[in-house]
Formats: C-alpha cells, structure tokens, sequence
C-alpha cells in the first residue's frame, strides 16, 4: 500500500491510498479517514460505496463527514467505482465501463478480466483495512449513493451478520427493472438469476433479510421516477416485513448538495447501531 496524500482534519486523518488489487488486477485508490483514538483501540468502519462517474475523490471533497466521524469515533473507508488503468476496457459512454462498475464481478468478455467490484469492496479491501487500519471488522456498517446505493443495499443484504447498519442517498433498487440495468446485462449476460442478486428489491423478493434500512431521496432528483424508484424497495421491504425510513426529501436533487446536507444524519444513525 503506497500513501498518496495525507491531511489532517477534525482531530483525525484523512488520507488516500494506492494498492495493487488482486480482485481488479490493477492498482486501486481509495481514502481513509480515521479519527483520533486512544493507543490500541479499535474503531467501527462505515464504508461509503460513491456512484456513477465518481471516484473515491467525491465523497472525500464533498460529503462533509469527517467531523460526524470524528465525533462518534468512526472509520469512514471509501473505495473507488471501477477498475481504472490503459488496459482497462471502457465505452465512451458516462454510466457504463470505467466509473461504473455496478459492484458486480463481470462474467462476460471483455470486462470479467478487471471488473470485479464485488470481490473488491466485499473481500480484497477489507482485508487491507483490517490488516492496516485500526479497524474493528466484527463493527462494520455500509452506505451509498446512486449507483453506490445500489452497492450498499445488495452488499447488506447478502451479508446481514457483517453489517450492522445500511442506508444509502437515492439508490437504484431494482436495475433490473430501470433502464440503467442495461449494465448488469453487459456484465453479467442474460442469466436472470445472476443479475437478481444484484438488485436490492429482488433480493427481498427472494428472501434476503435485514432488520432495517434507512434511505434519503429527494423529491427534485431528475432521476426519480425513471431510474430510482424508491417506491419499490418500500413495497418489498413491507411485504417482507423489513423496517423502512424512507425520507423523501423536498427540493432535494442528486447532488452532494443532497447528500452532504443529510450525511450526518445517516452517520448519527449508523453510530448507534455500530455502539450497539
């Protein structure tokens, strides 16, 4: 793991790091902002999945967490969006290829060999921040936005016992329902089953479980009604019996205007499960 930067902030450190990803085959960039703690404690983990066209770099800019994290004393980890490199395949096109991965290990050529979202942030990441961060791993929660969202929720609920909390900032809930599924197509081919996996709404439907979810959307968001849909995660989430707070939030569009404005809220809500 190389250092790219350091600053300190809040009574803690915010950096950014780059390592060589066994999952994506390519060096990966994330940040890390770790709060000051007393010698040998270990600190919960709040992992931020960004959406399209994002990098690490967004959330660290823009979120405005840092003092949230610092109060409650929290590791906030935030990866990048996809694979990056010259020998990385990409379309010139904004929501599909390099920053937007979907959070899916691709199956299909050419994009199996380096899109491996999945593997990266479930399984090659943690195992660097457990071995070089004072990361409590038995204290993990997850959040997201858009496209990251759409991460946090799948990725919760595959993995109920490792997470104690998931929320996320206008999340895509059913891509295999919206016109951004497009890209669990490419990645993934036409297996349904497959790409069922990866959608938040139909992993309820199949019997995933959490005890409860936590989503922001703002009611001005161009992309509501087309690629959204919150009101299909709140329809599986009451037939399942799963406990939803969703927050339609008026005026709110899909920026980090939305989302730094509500950050601390989700990191407060966060805080109390992972102390629980």
């Amino acid at each position: 793991m190389d250092t790219v930067s350091t600053a300190r902030a809040h009574g803690g450190v915010q950096g950014v790091y780059r390592h060589a990803s066994a999952a994506t085959s390519t060096d990966m960039t994330f940040s890390v902002f770790v709060p000051d703690h007393a010698p040998g404690a270990r600190l919960p983990v709040v992992w931020y999945l960004s959406g399209l066209t994002c990098t690490h770099a967004n959330v660290t800019d823009k979120g405005e967490y840092r003092a949230h994290c610092a109060r409650h004393g929290l590791i906030l980890v935030a990866p990048d969006t996809s694979p990056r490199g010259d020998e990385v395949p990409d379309e010139d096109r904004w929501d599909f290829g390099k920053g937007a991965g979907f959070y899916v290990d691709a199956s299909k050529s050419p994009w199996a060999t380096h899109y491996r979202m999945w593997s990266y942030v479930t399984q090659d990441l943690p195992a660097l921040i457990a071995a070089a961060f004072p990361a409590d791993m038995d204290r993990q929660s997850i959040m997201g936005h858009s496209m990251g969202g759409h991460g946090a929720l799948t990725i919760g609920l595959t993995f109920p016992q490792r997470f104690r909390a998931v929320s996320a900032f206008a999340p895509i809930v059913a891509p295999t329902q919206v016109p951004w599924g497009d890209a669990l197509t490419r990645y993934l081919g036409p297996d349904r089953a497959a790409q069922r996996r990866h959608d938040a709404v139909a992993l309820i439907e199949d019997g995933a479980r959490v005890k409860e979810l936590l989503v922001d959307q703002g009611d001005a968001d161009s992309f509501l009604t087309e690629q959204l849909r919150p009101e299909l995660l709140a329809r599986a989430c009451r037939d399942a019996g799963i406990e939803l707070t969703l927050r339609m939030q008026p005026g709110y569009d899909h920026s980090y205007h939305f989302i730094s404005t509500f950050m601390g809220d989700h990191l407060d809500w966060h805080a109390a499960r992972l102390r629980a």
